[in-house]
């Protein structure tokens, strides 16, 4: 029996054809509608916005003690850090050394009061993130009767940001830091998976998470890279305009925008999760029925239009011009 052959032009327009159908039902309106409908209900920004700040008073304080030690023994500071990788210049790298690094003939050391702050900041960012998962997935809240594992995921974390600045100092060097960001990218997705795992106490399983580990490595991995872009205007702008706490501002917002995507992504990993388990029970929206969608959302858009182009003024003709 002689296999059919197939042309390059066939089998790329078989493989256009099958990614347009892909699209075509992943950003269906329905589909669409769903994630928002969960992102409205986890009260997105807002939750963006406290993960942010509880970002930003646990790892400034966890960044500082863990730059000294690793510039005791012949590393480079957080600040240098931090200037080489987003490449800051000027006021902006001014900034980030008055913030990061000790002033001068001291060395950044923490007392028990200062290690007693830095663990009930850690375990608020660990909690701030376990309510994500929480309310993401419609868990009973566990609150403080998960320290125990939101101290094993402070220990995970802070094993994931030693790699992640392993591989930038590594790789970050390149237009970008694509390598970096392609590395990190894994990385990051099974960090959020052994996330998951920790801060729902076991509830939720590696199928329910593995849809929001991927998409959040992949969008993280573009968040950086887009970061490396924007936060030297950034940091420089701010700076300008606020002096030295103005790389404070620079920080939030990029931890905020950052957090967005994490957020964005446990909504969006829910629902992808959701249709897979509808796919596998056989309950598959039909092709009519997502051409259907289709068809109204651009009739809607059609009828739009038109209702605008009628709205829009034309410009009278012009009479004959008299003797």
């Amino acid at each position: 029996m002689q296999v059919p052959k197939t042309t390059e032009g066939s089998t790329s327009g078989i493989n256009r054809d099958r990614l347009a159908g892909m699209l075509t039902f992943w950003l269906r309106p329905a589909f669409a509608l769903r994630v928002v409908g969960r992102f409205q209900r986890i009260v997105g920004f807002d939750r963006s916005m406290a993960l942010a700040s509880s970002a930003l008073t646990a790892l400034v304080p966890l960044a500082i003690l863990g730059g000294a030690v690793v510039y005791s023994i012949g590393g480079k500071d957080v600040a240098d850090r931090l200037i080489g990788r987003y490449g800051l210049t000027g006021e902006g790298a001014d900034a980030v050394r008055y913030l990061f690094s000790p002033a001068e003939g001291t060395t950044a050391s923490a007392g028990v009061f200062g290690f007693v702050f830095l663990t009930i900041s850690l375990l608020s960012f660990s909690r701030a993130a376990q309510r994500l998962f929480e309310q993401t997935w419609e868990l009973k809240p566990l609150s403080v009767r998960n320290t125990r594992n939101g101290l094993w995921w402070i220990v995970v974390l802070v094993a994931y940001l030693v790699v992640n600045g392993w591989l930038y100092a590594l790789l970050g060097d390149g237009r970008l830091g694509l390598a970096a960001a392609l590395c990190d990218a894994p990385v990051t997705a099974v960090f959020l998976l052994g996330s998951g795992r920790l801060l729902s106490a076991g509830r939720l399983g590696r199928a329910q998470l593995l849809p929001f580990a991927v998409l959040a490595g992949v969008l993280t991995a573009a968040c950086s890279v887009g970061a490396s872009v924007y936060l030297p205007h950034l940091f420089n702008s701010s700076t300008v305009r606020y002096g030295a706490v103005g790389a404070v501002f620079a920080m939030i917002s990029a931890l905020f925008a950052l957090m967005v995507v994490l957020v964005g992504s446990a909504a969006l990993g829910r629902e992808v999760g959701d249709e897979l388990d509808r796919i596998r029970a056989g309950r598959r929206p039909s092709d009519r029925e997502v051409r259907r969608e289709w068809d109204g959302v651009v009739e809607q858009a059609r009828s739009r239009w038109r209702t605008a182009r009628e709205q829009i003024p034309r410009p009278r003709a012009k009479g004959p011009k008299g003797p």
